[in-house]
């Protein structure tokens, strides 16, 4: 169960970065661009927006099932981490839920704006500052 868990989230991985990337592309652009917000717009933000949230739900079934999450910082203390222990016990997860965090903020508050320049700022900035958390704290060593 926990391996194809495991799996699930690291492939699962693979299409938040490309749909982060996308969304965060898309509103810099059209902002930058001065175009006009649309439904694919929309769409683009609440996709990435359900794919974000759903990579954490399955990223804490891991955190806490695993060995390397919530066990191992039972059994060893922080102290007793070492740093690649402390990047999937600590780093990873919070800084996961940190980015998704800023995500949903962005979505919550672009749909508040009433006109496309605003709503692509608000975007552009939280799933931008999203995307550069994720980025940050994936565990490289694993994914390839």
């Amino acid at each position: 169960m926990y391996e194809t868990v495991k799996i699930l989230h690291s492939y699962w991985a693979y299409l938040v970065l490309i749909m982060l990337i996308l969304a965060s592309f898309n509103a810099l652009i059209k902002f930058f661009g001065d175009k006009e917000f649309q439904p694919v717009d929309f769409r683009i933000s609440l996709f990435t927006l359900i794919v974000t949230h759903i990579q954490l739900l399955i990223g804490l079934v891991i955190y806490f099932t695993s060995p390397f999450g919530f066990k191992n910082i039972s059994a060893n203390g922080m102290g007793g981490l070492d740093s690649f222990s402390r990047l999937l016990a600590v780093e990873h997860p919070f800084v996961g839920i940190l980015a998704v965090t800023l995500i949903t903020i962005g979505y919550s508050k672009h749909k508040k704006k009433l006109t496309s320049k605003p709503k692509f700022k608000t975007l552009a900035i939280f799933y931008t500052l999203g995307l550069i958390l994720v980025l940050s704290r994936i565990p490289w060593a694993n994914w390839f």
